[in-house]
């Protein structure tokens, strides 16, 4: 300080200090002896890389990482004094509170603070505890200031993308619980391993069991408050929703895969969770609904039971312990669970807990760590997700490269062969399939419209027990004895009723002019089936239940669909060998979804809806993405690196297809249409097919067009001319 002036020199530099090779933020430094280089990893907002520079300083030149070093675990590590750790525990909080208050580092009279006897009894233990962040359930970070922010919990926002790219909130989670576990393990002394535990409560009781479950290293596992069946995940946010689950492993399997290693289950209270959350000002709403509740004591009973079953046939009864009464459970940390988890990893006694720090950590500047923490870990989350967005393509054309290459080729007989096994694939990993239907029909009919030009029926019909299929049913009128005619199944969008596809006015209209009509007046016969994509939250529940066991919405339309075509094969009146499907909007989905997989469809018409729908879905800086909007169930698992929409085109080939796009038309750009539908058109070009793949662009808004498509239907369904044409 000179004349009140604060004046700084530069005294000393170490190393490279040209643009290059400058180290500008520190996060760490390795020293590899083999080599003789140093390790310096460099942060900043956008990511991490690692520079490689000799022992006395100079920058090599080597710089990675940049591509993958795109998460970290982070949280804190709280030490014993004096000798080593004699074992390492990862303690996962609940997703909404910091590590701070779980280590009892801050005041806290809430669970956290309860809890954090759990943390601070392990380090009287002499164990070293590392606390790692994971995303909460709040919502300051869920959006893109480019285009909205919604009220969607961190989780939820960052399960979206990731769902449809094969990715978890719960995998990457369970990557970071590991990554710890690497770290231990790669300081531990040289032929010392060291004894690793994990334990967690609520959120973090679910990941503990699950890291426990996927890596052996882990010697012992404390879970608390998280223990129970899965079979009612359809009521819990959308960010426990995961595909396959109940197919694969509920709790009790997981313990199962942590057995013989010890595993300690205590009922302990947890955070409970409604949602959605009312939107802030200036937030869009849309998120998800879901609760989360403590487990019902007969369920923990249940789930535990069946977890001591799979321990007996372990031969590992001694090494399986539940503590605590699941109807009036405590603070995780139960003194006789603690000693059976620290008895797991090596440690024969437990320890009274620390006591809280007699000054605690100031809490305003705890919190503002901690939000920048959660910022952190959710936008490096989204970064990974969208890199893969933007690598699907790539990855699925690996795994079509046969059909690719036979295209290519132009060889027909080769495309059909690798088409056939694509199907299957497709109509398992994405779609989820169902065993066929086999009841009887059981067609229930009455007739609900009498129009000069046809007669309408409404018609139901059963598929499995209690799943019926249902729709109106239009013949056209002054058919001849034994006259077999087309048939076009007219599909509705989202909330969309069969009659939208029928009436004359109003709102409907305007989106479907009446198309199902319309080809009726033109000789036709048409069926407008009602979709089950109606209801709100009560059809959206239906994919959340499916999803767990591999099962999606359309795992039921197309047998639905199925049986339509049944039906109409027994009409007097249709030829079923010209039967095509022409939907709109959510119909333009059931376009892209049942014809691939229902050979009796001749033809299949995508309307409003066509685009490059993998961006659609996963991308977050767009304002059409479905990452912003209420449509929850929209998310299909990694079908990013299974097929979009150029991919289920074509297993439609080499039957027609054709898409219909208004310019106005919000479900996407054109850019976007354009950019898929060229992988479309090129498919049949090159196989020899041009004339059955088209596109019609109109200079209109999401709705039917009703030009170039009824020219299409003619040319495919009618190629004699023998129906009126016209009104």
């Amino acid at each position: 300080m000179r004349e009140g002036r604060l004046i700084a020199a530069l005294i000393s530099t170490f190393g490279d200090t040209t643009a290059a090779g400058a180290i500008r933020i520190t996060e760490s430094i390795k020293l590899d002896p083999a080599r003789g280089v140093l390790l310096l990893a460099e942060e900043d907002e956008q990511d991490t890389q690692l520079k490689e520079y000799t022992l006395d300083g100079r920058f090599t030149g080597r710089t990675f990482g940049s591509a993958e070093l795109t998460q970290q675990a982070e949280g804190i590590a709280l030490v014993p004094g004096g000798a080593p750790p004699r074992a390492w525990v990862v303690a996962v909080p609940d997703c909404d509170w910091t590590p701070e208050a779980f280590a009892g580092l801050v005041a806290d009279d809430g669970p956290a603070g309860a809890a954090s006897r759990l943390p601070r009894a392990l380090v009287a233990a002499g164990c070293g505890v590392f606390i790692p962040v994971i995303l909460d359930r709040t919502a300051e970070f869920s959006g893109n200031p480019r285009v909205r922010f919604t009220n969607q919990p961190h989780r939820e926002y960052a399960y979206r993308p990731a769902f449809e790219l094969g990715r978890h909130p719960l995998g990457y989670e369970i990557q970071k619980i590991l990554a710890a576990v690497d770290r231990i393990e790669a300081a531990a002394p040289s032929g010392k391993p060291t004894p690793i535990g994990v334990c967690g409560v609520g959120e973090g009781g679910r990941l503990a069991l699950l890291a426990a479950a996927c890596d052996e290293r882990i010697d012992g596992a404390l879970v608390c408050g998280a223990f129970g069946p899965r079979e009612a995940t359809w009521q819990e946010p959308i960010d426990r929703n995961v595909w396959r689950l109940l197919t694969t492993a509920s709790d009790a399997e997981a313990a199962a895969l942590v057995l013989p290693r010890a595993l300690v289950i205590e009922a302990a209270v947890a955070d409970a969770f409604t949602g959605p959350v009312p939107p802030a000002p200036g937030r869009g709403g849309g998120a998800a609904p879901g609760r989360i509740a403590p487990v019902p004591a007969g369920d923990c009973a249940d789930e535990t039971g069946q977890a001591r079953a799979y321990a007996a046939l372990h031969g590992a009864e001694r090494r399986f312990t539940v503590v605590g009464d699941p109807a009036d459970p405590g603070p995780a940390g139960d003194p006789a669970g603690l000693r059976a988890f620290l008895a797991g990893v090596g440690i024969d006694a437990a320890g009274s807990a620390l006591a809280a720090p007699a000054v605690p950590l100031d809490a305003g500047t705890v919190t503002a760590a901690a939000r920048q923490r959660q910022r952190r870990q959710l936008d490096e989350i989204s970064r990974h997700t969208q890199r893969l967005l933007e690598w699907s393509a790539a990855a699925r054309a690996r795994d079509w490269q046969e059909v690719i290459a036979a295209t290519q080729r132009r060889d027909r007989t080769a495309a059909e062969a690798a088409l056939g096994p694509q199907r299957e694939r497709i109509r398992a990993e994405l779609i989820g399939r169902l065993p066929d239907p086999s009841m009887p029909l059981g067609v229930r009919s009455r007739q609900v419209l009498d129009d000069p030009a046809f007669t309408g029926w409404e018609v139901t019909i059963d598929v499995f027990p209690d799943v019926i299929a249902g729709g109106i049913l239009l013949v056209p009128k002054g058919l001849r004895a034994g006259e077999r005619r087309p048939a076009v199944v007219c599909q509705h969008g989202l909330e969309g009723v069969p009659m939208d596809t029928i009436t004359g006015a109003g709102n409907s209209h305007a989106v479907y002019k009446g198309f199902a009509a319309e080809l009726a007046r033109r000789g036709y016969v048409t069926f407008a089936p009602q979709n089950p994509y109606r209801g709100g939250d009560r059809f959206r529940t239906l994919q959340r239940k499916a999803n767990p066991l591999g099962l999606s919405l359309f795992s039921f339309i197309i047998p639905q669909h199925g049986r339509i075509l049944d039906f109409l094969g027994t009409l007097p009146e249709v030829d079923p060998a010209r039967i095509g499907f022409y939907g709109l909007s959510y119909g333009g989905k059931t376009a892209m979804r049942v014809p691939p997989f229902e050979p009796r469809y001749r033809l299949s018409i995508c309307s409003a809806d066509y685009d490059e729908w993998v961006r659609k879905i996963a991308v977050d800086h767009a304002p059409y993405s479905y990452v912003f909007t209420g449509e929850y169930e929209i998310f299909e698992w990694n079908m990013g690196h299974l097929a979009n929409y150029a991919e289920l085109s074509w297993l439609i080939w080499p039957r027609p297809f054709m898409v219909e796009r208004g310019h106005d038309d919000g479900v996407a750009p054109d850019e976007w249409v354009a950019w898929e539908y060229a992988k479309t058109r090129r498919h049949w070009v090159k196989l020899g097919n041009a004339d059955d793949c088209a596109i019609e662009w109109f200079d209109g808004p999401h709705a039917i067009n009703g030009a170039g498509t009824y020219e299409f239907l003619a040319r495919h369904l009618d190629p004699d001319g023998r129906l009126p044409r016209g009104k």
